[in-house]
């Protein structure tokens, strides 16, 4: 039998003796074909693997007869009686029929899939240098890549089945790929497991916290909780826990948008992405050392994100691990496309990194999401993108996932750079345009005017956006279709001067008519719509923009829904095509006065206040009153909550457009209401964990801040401060509280003094100081005594109860816990009461007195509960099962801690891990219990 080798230089071995496999570039070929042994392999895609996408004129009769002499060989090397291996060609694809088990590199796949320790030392013993150690050119340096990060993979396995074994085998044979991969968590997790086991627990130790300090630096986070897991077990002297069994994938994201009923045509585009697809295929052998990119490019309304979003719900299934899908908004009217900052983020929130383990930084997030996408088989399409600028930060750094990029621009930096597949974007052709309007008019009424609809698809130059809105009009009557082709040829002066033969801007004839076609009324509102900041704009806020009442809004909105000039894509939410925007907005500056346009915008900008007001008020009543008050609602159509739930919901869903209007407020000089915002939106910025977009409201806030000057400068570096401090920017945090305190000194502000010494004990017990966290919140008590300010008082003695039990004087902690309790009682703070009974529980325990401590907690239970804050409600659940475990209750204690976990596992919060750590401490069965995704 012959064997094949590719995991070192390309050899064939034919009964034990070595077989000339031929000169270099036959061996190209082979290795070519061997890597997809017993499939077929088109022709194009084997030129590209061995010659490269520049091959020469005469390059099919070279490979021709190189293809002849492998046959050659392969007849010779055959044994006497031995069935020869056949390399046929068949429908422009050459196949070699050989047993995949036969060549080293499927064989290594299929052992190492087997699991289990001797399949995997075999797989292991294999690889006898570099891959392709005799091949050149960019398919062979691709695959080599790939087959490294395979090879990386079942060494881990490897080592993780030999620790039972022979753990003193692991770290030398290990020791190659780990300087190699630093960052590789599961392979530094069997090194160090490897060192303690093998007796050398400081060793073991020391290359825990170089590993620590290289995630740190590189990517800004902390080690997984396996290892950290497997630190503690080391620092007390037991051996390392077993490797937990892998936790279920998370769950895949899915966030493409609708495919578009009615597609029609761009099937030479559909083929030749499919094409793309099928000789480029992420994580297989010709993806380069990046994911994989295709770049549409083509002008505004041709139809790319139609067609890129089609093809993507196409191909779906070749993606098992998701599909992620940014607006990076490159052509926005506000001429602000999204920070690449942003985009990383939401696609983190996507694959279900909870929002305290996103660090800080552009850098250090795109490490992780880089880190995150490795091996992952995803499809990231990124829409409208200005510039390759935007686009480097999202693209991966190793194959397994495939981008799409849409942009009006060609985006040459990518090809030149990540060797991106350029796909230029024309206008439909007549046949395809034809298509559209019957699948969109009916084939019977199309058929019954062909002029008419020849007509029509002139005067939407092909454009696919136009077509679709004159379809839209088209629906909406039943006059003849000639009648309504003769209005669409007839554009007025001013769009004559426009066109510049340009389809994009042709295609203003087609807004033109649909626009005449609106109500005076609806014609208003589409105008000022365009002043919107957001994504998107939902009815209320459409309403205040027009001046209008809600109900009135809904129905314009409806008539400029039915014309296809805005999409309803969820319920009371509205978005449009950004050439559609474009237009209105050149309509808006040319029909409304500025004095117009600029009152449109200030209700819209109170609109938002005074929402986002009432919305925080219902959040967290308690809360002290703003410092910049708000003018009386006159009229801006504030929407009213009964509830928090419902408070949470708008916020969560004008999250975008809040921050928005926060940054047109400021940036258009409306100080106090950027502040305003800024403070409105910071309870449910603090809450949800959205830390990076509190800080931005609040630096928006303080350009306004400094030109109002007093209080609101201070409140501005306070909020600031809090801000910073969420992130780790413990120096910066103290930059603006020394800002702060000098303000509120020489304004004589003692409730701001107060709070800056509040916030500095925050900082001191965060590193630990709790002396000096102890002195800072005494005289935070001090001043928010003198200044009469309850709930400020209650929130001092709080903090100093807090430092106390931490600093060891529980009795202490109780005394002052007590006092916060009656002062938060009187000015009815309920986060603030559950805060102080966790506290008293906490010193309740440290002396002792389980049922005390068990009484507090579950009164701090109760009352999280009641106000719907669940993060607060699991941390606590977590105290009261470690105080039922100190009392010899581990029965109780699993019932808590695993209320806890669901809550922590629907949260997607970190703190999941160490309860599971609790529950697996138990004796008895196991809580069962593991990420939802």
């Amino acid at each position: 039998m012959i064997e094949f080798q590719l995991l070192g230089p390309v050899e064939m071995v034919a009964g034990g003796r070595r077989v000339d496999a031929g000169q270099p570039r036959q061996r190209a070929i082979l290795a070519a074909l061997l890597a997809d042994a017993g499939r077929p392999v088109p022709v194009g895609t084997l030129i590209e693997r061995v010659w490269g996408p520049e091959p020469p004129r005469t390059v099919r009769a070279s490979l021709q007869a190189h293809i002849t002499r492998i046959r050659q060989t392969l007849e010779q090397a055959a044994a006497p009686g031995e069935k020869v291996i056949t390399l046929g060609n068949k429908a422009g694809s050459y196949l070699l029929d050989v047993d995949p088990l036969q060549v080293d590199l499927h064989r290594f796949r299929h052992l190492a899939a087997s699991g289990g320790l001797e399949p995997l030392r075999q797989a292991i013993g294999l690889w006898h240098g570099e891959p392709l150690a005799d091949v050149s050119g960019a398919w062979a340096e691709r695959a080599r890549q790939a087959w490294r990060r395979e090879h990386l993979a079942a060494s881990v396995a490897w080592g993780r089945a030999e620790l039972t074994a022979n753990p003193a085998a692991v770290v030398p044979a290990l020791g190659d790929l780990a300087r190699e991969h630093p960052l590789n968590e599961a392979l530094a997790a069997v090194v160090i497991e490897a060192l303690a086991a093998a007796g050398q627990p400081a060793e073991a130790l020391s290359y825990y916290e170089d590993v620590r300090r290289k995630l740190l630096e590189e990517l800004g986070a902390d080690p997984s909780a396996e290892l950290q897991k497997i630190h503690r077990s080391i620092l007390r002297g037991v051996a390392p826990p077993a490797p937990a069994p892998a936790a279920p994938a998370p769950a895949a994201p899915a966030q493409l948008p609708a495919d578009v009923s009615g597609f029609a045509g761009r099937d030479d585009q559909l083929a030749l992405l499919d094409d793309l697809l099928r000789t480029t295929p992420p994580g297989s052998l010709q993806a380069g050392p990046g994911a994989p990119v295709i770049a549409v490019s083509g002008v505004a309304g041709v139809g790319k994100t139609t067609l890129v979003v089609h093809w993507a719900h196409r191909v779906a299934n070749d993606f098992p691990d998701g599909q992620l899908y940014v607006n990076l908004r490159g052509f926005d009217l506000s001429g602000r496309p999204m920070d690449p900052a942003d985009a990383v983020r939401g696609f983190l929130d996507a694959l279900g990194v909870p929002t305290g383990r996103i660090p800080a930084g552009l850098d250090a997030q795109a490490g992780l999401y880089r880190s995150l996408l490795s091996g992952r088989r995803i499809l990231i399409v990124l829409d409208n993108a200005r510039d390759a600028e935007q686009v480097r930060p999202l693209l991966p750094a190793t194959p397994g996932a495939l981008v799409v990029v849409t942009s009006r621009n060609r985006l040459t930096g990518l090809v030149a750079t990540v060797g991106a597949h350029p796909v230029t974007l024309g206008v439909l052709s007549l046949p395809e345009a034809r298509d559209l309007l019957s699948r969109r008019l009916g084939t019977a009424r199309t058929r019954r005017e062909p002029h008419a609809v020849n007509s029509i698809i002139a005067s939407c130059a092909r454009l696919p956006i136009a077509l679709a809105i004159t379809a839209a009009r088209a629906r909406q009557n039943d006059f003849p279709l000639a009648a309504l082709a003769g209005e669409l040829a007839g554009p007025d002066d001013r769009l004559d001067a426009l066109d510049t033969g340009d389809p994009a801007v042709q295609v203003r004839a087609v807004f033109s008519w649909s626009y005449a076609a609106l109500s005076d009324a609806a014609q208003r509102l589409f105008r000022l719509l365009s002043l919107h900041p957001g994504p998107d704009v939902a009815t209320s806020a459409a309403a205040a923009l027009g001046g209008q009442r809600p109900a009135q809004a809904r129905r314009l909105l409806g008539e400029l829904t039915q014309a296809s000039l805005l999409a309803e894509h969820s319920p009371g939410r509205y978005s449009w095509h950004d050439l559609v925007r474009v237009y209105a907005g050149d309509l808006t500056a040319v029909h409304d006065s500025d004095a117009d346009r600029d009152a449109a915008t200030v209700r819209l900008i109170d609109y938002y206040a005074h929402t986002a007001h009432a919305a925080d008020r219902m959040l967290y009543p308690a809360r002290d009153p703003i410092d910049v008050p708000l003018p009386p609602d006159t009229g801006s159509g504030a929407d009213a909550f009964t509830d928090h739930r419902q408070a949470l919901a708008w916020f969560a869903a004008e999250r975008p457009a809040l921050l928005a209007v926060a940054r047109t407020a400021a940036a258009s000089g409306r100080d106090a209401r950027a502040w305003q915002l800024a403070w409105a939106l910071d309870t449910y910025l603090f809450r949800g964990g959205h830390r990076h977009d509190r800080l931005e409201a609040w630096t928006n806030a303080l350009a306004g801040a400094e030109r109002l000057g007093g209080e609101p400068l201070a409140g501005a570096h306070r909020s600031l401060s809090r801000a910073n401090i969420i992130l780790g920017r413990l120096d910066v945090a103290r930059s603006h509280l020394g800002r702060a305190l000098e303000l509120s000194v020489r304004s004589g502000n003692r409730g701001g003094q107060a709070f800056v010494h509040n916030t500095l004990a925050v900082i001191n017990g965060i590193e630990h100081q709790h002396a000096q966290a102890l002195e800072h919140a005494r005289k935070a008590l001090a001043l928010y005594e003198e200044a009469g300010n309850l709930r400020g008082q209650a929130v001092a003695l709080s903090s100093m109860a807090w430092h106390s039990t931490l600093g060891g004087d529980h009795h202490e902690a109780i005394e002052y816990g007590q006092r916060s309790l009656a002062v938060n009682q009187r000015v009815g703070d309920k986060r603030g009461q559950a805060d102080v009974w966790d506290t008293i529980g906490h010193a309740h325990h440290h002396l002792g007195r389980y049922d005390e401590a068990r009484e507090c907690y579950r009164r701090s239970v109760d009352l999280t509960r009641d106000i719907g804050d669940r993060l607060a409600e699991a941390q606590i659940l977590v105290h009261l099962g470690d105080t039922h475990e100190a009392a010899g209750n581990p029965a109780a204690a699993r019932g808590e801690w695993t209320d806890a976990l669901r809550i922590f596992v629907d949260l997607d919060h970190t703190d999941a891990q160490g309860v599971r750590d609790r529950l697996e401490a138990l004796p008895g069965v196991g809580h069962g219990l593991r990420p939802a995704h």
